[in-house]
């Protein structure tokens, strides 16, 4: 399915954006192994995620929704009937591995083709240390069986939240130490979440731990509005001349803000506001409005907090007077597509000047874009909406493929985007 997006008048309102789809794989995950009953508002119900509410089911762990709730029973899970099928998630199936490892279990994990070619050794390596069997290589479908873990010590390099919430909840069920040390933090919503749940952590500047205490009681979790999904309609008020727009409630855990931090410091109208504390996550009032772009150079150290969102800002320096830089790049060859790829031959397609160098991206921008380009979004979500915000600002219309793609993390995207005032059909 293709959709268009076309130059636009101002982009303005309070965005509806739904829960964060990190949190809401978490909060399902940890309630199917939490002793009693765990409830659950904002869950995010998107493709991706009903594929881990499926999941948690298969494992014998009861969901169901009541007025507007999701309630999760726990369970001590056994082995599915059947393959659990993670669809388009690496976070379904990553982290999955890790909570299942210590059952007296066995199951088999398979995806779409495009999750089947994404690697998955980094979380093998680590859990086969820990005693648990994986046979399959390092591609979908693998085959877990579960067995009496040991603790380990491991250094996450390159720092991922999948391959590190896989430890963490590998470890519940762990007889030992259970650390993982990064060089650059991850995103920490499993360790706030367990927390919530009771589970003894332990975090330093370059690691966390888990304690002694590692049983879980299911407990309620509000689920903040996601800033992976608030970030289109915020880079769209941002890039659109005479936009403003508000979102509510959002997540802005300091680890996932790094796209709103760039946008400042660009010189986009930024306003933070209502700042609360809420399941464990700061949560707040965020507004972005337009202003003339600069360019920026980010370093790699700032890539983790912003990974999802790099396609957004390499539209946003396209928008911006002079050159920018982005560092440290190379998880992106690893998502959903190769976004580093993705995102230069759409930005090229686009007239935009993109300079490649390692893992390094130049975008020289010059205040306006061409547009008029139909992008390949090779399937993959997060490339289709970024593009489709570029054209938002474009002189030309940009269609992008693979359309449909974009439930599998924000349904109703488009009609959310064109209650703000976009363009887009």
């Amino acid at each position: 399915m293709d959709l268009r997006s076309m130059r636009s008048g101002p982009i303005s309102g309070i965005a509806e954006i739904p829960g964060d789809k990190s949190c809401s794989h978490r909060a399902l995950i940890l309630g199917a192994l939490a002793d009693g009953e765990t409830r659950i508002s904002g869950l995010l119900v998107s493709e991706d995620v009903m594929a881990t509410r499926r999941a948690v089911e298969a494992f014998g762990a009861r969901v169901e929704e009541v007025d507007s709730q999701w309630r999760v029973t726990g369970a001590k899970w056994r082995s599915p009937p059947g393959p659990i099928d993670c669809g388009n998630s690496g976070t379904t199936a990553r982290i999955l591995m890790g909570a299942a490892a210590g059952f007296d279990l066995t199951a088999t994990f398979t995806g779409d083709d495009s999750l089947s070619r994404r690697p998955m050794a980094r979380v093998m390596q680590p859990l086969a240390r820990m005693g648990a069997e994986l046979g399959g290589g390092d591609r979908l479908p693998i085959t877990l069986r579960g067995r009496r873990l040991g603790g380990i010590d491991w250094v996450n390099e390159p720092s991922s939240a999948q391959v590190k919430s896989a430890l963490l909840l590998a470890g519940l069920k762990a007889h030992g130490a259970v650390t993982v040390r990064e060089p650059s933090l991850s995103r920490d919503h499993t360790e706030i979440m367990l927390r919530e749940f009771g589970c003894d952590v332990v975090q330093g500047d370059d690691f966390v731990a888990l304690g002694d205490m590692r049983e879980l009681t299911g407990c309620e979790i509000a689920i903040g509005a996601d800033p992976s999904s608030a970030a289109f309609a915020l880079t769209a008020a941002a890039i659109v001349p005479g936009s403003s727009v508000e979102v509510r409630d959002l997540l802005v855990n300091p680890l996932r803000t790094g796209l709103f931090e760039s946008l400042d410091e660009m010189g986009a109208d930024v306003e933070l506001s209502d700042k609360r504390l809420q399941s464990g996550e700061v949560v707040a009032t965020l507004r972005i409005g337009h202003a003339p772009l600069q360019p920026i150079e980010i370093p790699p150290e700032r890539i983790p907090a912003m990974i999802d969102e790099i396609p957004l800002l390499a539209v946003a320096a396209a928008f911006a007077d002079g050159e920018s830089a982005i560092h440290g790049l190379a998880e992106l060859r690893h998502k959903e597509s190769n976004r580093l790829d993705a995102v230069i031959a759409g930005l090229t397609a686009c007239g935009v000047t993109v300079v490649a160098g390692g893992d390094s991206l130049h975008i020289v921008g010059r205040g306006r874009v061409r547009g008029g380009a139909r992008i390949a979004a090779q399937g993959d979500h997060r490339i289709a909406m970024a593009f489709l915000v570029l054209g938002l600002a474009s002189d030309e219309p940009v269609t992008v493929d693979s359309a449909e793609m974009i439930s599998t993390s924000f349904p109703g995207f488009a009609e959310t985007m064109r209650a703000l005032g976009a363009n887009i059909e």
